[in-house]
């Protein structure tokens, strides 16, 4: 665990039941799913930038985690940009490439959406432990444990991933087979960990089913998974800021549904 990860776990926003996080995203990330427009998306983004510091990051680990998304939402619009559906007056038209007023809208509307979708489920599930939310889904949700308990191994696994690439490429220096060529070393080395994964993950099923975890009827549970005040407010924000979003949007008439006519 880095300190990243114990500044986020050990922060307020930590002690909310992960299912709430869940429910808090999807309802920011819904309304923003189903228009394409500049004001909604900016609105919204806006929103979320102001309640952030309460998520209980500071700026070093915001920008830590964060930084992917700032780095790929305007290359993401930059494809729409110049491939986009061309309307009103055209800049560029070349090859297959046409830029016009409104493929650089949509770019724009594309790119701040991107935002507002990704920022808020990064920051909230940063002080998320996966046996938390596994608790959660189990509980609260009421979700099989048996889907909850394969999900939660198989997420455990996933820190694993790293260790194994280092190894091998480790053991592969060792042989002497890893000087040259580094395409072939890649692809030599992602089959390698994808024979490694599925060895680990039946041997993993296979210690789970005598364990018992694979049993029919009703499963109990080591810790609580609770549900109360906080866990409603976290819920409540995100639909007032879906809610403000789509608002502002319908009153300046720039909602645009993504499966109406007009996209």
């Amino acid at each position: 665990m880095t300190l990243l990860d114990a500044h986020a776990r050990t922060s307020r926003m930590s002690r909310v039941n992960p299912v709430a996080k869940l429910g808090a995203a999807a309802a920011i990330t819904i309304p923003l799913v189903l228009t394409l427009d500049v004001v909604s998306a900016s609105v919204a983004l806006v929103l979320e930038l102001l309640l952030m510091p309460l998520a209980g990051l500071g700026w070093r680990e915001f920008w830590a985690r964060t930084w992917i998304v700032w780095a790929l939402a305007p290359l993401t619009g930059l494809t729409i940009a110049l491939y986009g559906r061309t309307s009103g007056e055209v800049y560029v038209d070349w090859l297959f490439v046409t830029v016009s007023e409104g493929s650089l809208v949509l770019a724009l509307a594309t790119t701040i959406r991107v935002l507002a979708i990704a920022l808020p489920s990064v920051v909230l599930f940063a002080s998320v432990d996966p046996t938390d939310l596994a608790d959660g889904l189990g509980q609260v949700l009421r979700l099989p444990a048996r889907f909850v308990l394969g999900a939660l191994a198989g997420l455990r696994m996933v820190g694993l991933f790293l260790d194994d690439w280092r190894s091998l490429e480790l053991a592969r220096r060792a042989r002497g087979v890893a000087d040259r060529g580094r395409l072939r070393r890649f692809l030599g080395m992602a089959f390698a960990l994808l024979v490694l994964s599925l060895r680990r993950g039946a041997k993993l099923a296979t210690a789970m089913e005598a364990r018992a975890f694979g049993a029919p009827g009703r499963r109990t549970w080591a810790r609580a998974s609770r549900f109360g005040a906080a866990e409603w407010a976290l819920i409540g924000v995100g639909l007032a800021i879906a809610l403000i979003a789509t608002a502002a949007a319908l009153a300046a008439g720039t909602w645009n549904f993504i499966l109406g006519p007009g996209v």
